[in-house]
């Protein structure tokens, strides 16, 4: 069995302030995001020894397990790619996902209300989502609960925001609605609009 990597940022611990500051950024990836791995791997661990052994062990429990870290891995990995500094040049919409956006939901402004809206409303703990549907192309923007309860099935992730409150309780405090606000700053929609066409 492979397991599953924790990858490096794709830029430095300090490259998203003064939006998110490298304390926050280096403690989500470091210990939060590296703890979903682990435990994604230790689960396919679990099953893997069953497999080998014939043993009958609490299958509900280590795929629930499973589930549960194996997406919040998945996130992560988008999460991280799709934020850019400030200043990269990248954190303006345009092209085919900005059309697409235009299309389905009238306006780009209109768009970033809807998500911002779904992000502020997200019951404890969980993430907004911009995605597509693989064959149609259409745009959907979802409310995921935890990392893995309500996802919609064959949807490619394109934009996730995570707004459980390691996200940015050290810099916003309780203020997840500033904290939206100020992420919008470090989209990389160069990097979105590669996964909307497929590259």
């Amino acid at each position: 069995m492979e397991k599953f990597k924790l990858e490096d940022l794709p830029y430095a611990y300090n490259a998203l302030e003064p939006y998110m500051s490298k304390e926050v950024l280096t403690l989500h990836h470091d210990k939060h995001h590296a703890a979903y791995v682990a435990a994604a791997n230790a689960a396919m661990e679990k099953l893997e020894a069953a497999r080998k052994s014939g043993e009958i062990i609490d299958f509900k429990s280590v795929t629930k397990t499973l589930s549960f870290n194996l997406a919040g891995h998945v996130l992560h990995y988008f999460f991280w790619k799709t934020m850019a500094s400030a200043n990269s040049g990248k954190n303006k919409a345009s092209g085919k996902i900005l059309e697409a956006i235009n299309k389905e939901f009238g306006s780009f402004q209109r768009f970033k209300t809807e998500f911002t809206e779904t992000a502020k409303s997200v019951e404890g703990s969980g993430w907004a989502i911009l995605a597509c549907d693989q064959e149609r192309k259409d745009l959907a923007i979802m409310q995921i609960e935890k990392h893995n309860v309500n996802l919609f099935p064959e949807a490619v992730i394109l934009l996730p925001l995570d707004v459980w409150e390691h996200s940015y309780y050290l810099d916003y405090k309780n203020d997840r609605a500033k904290f939206i606000e100020n992420w919008w700053n470090i989209v990389n929609w160069e990097e979105v609009e590669k996964r909307f066409i497929g590259k």
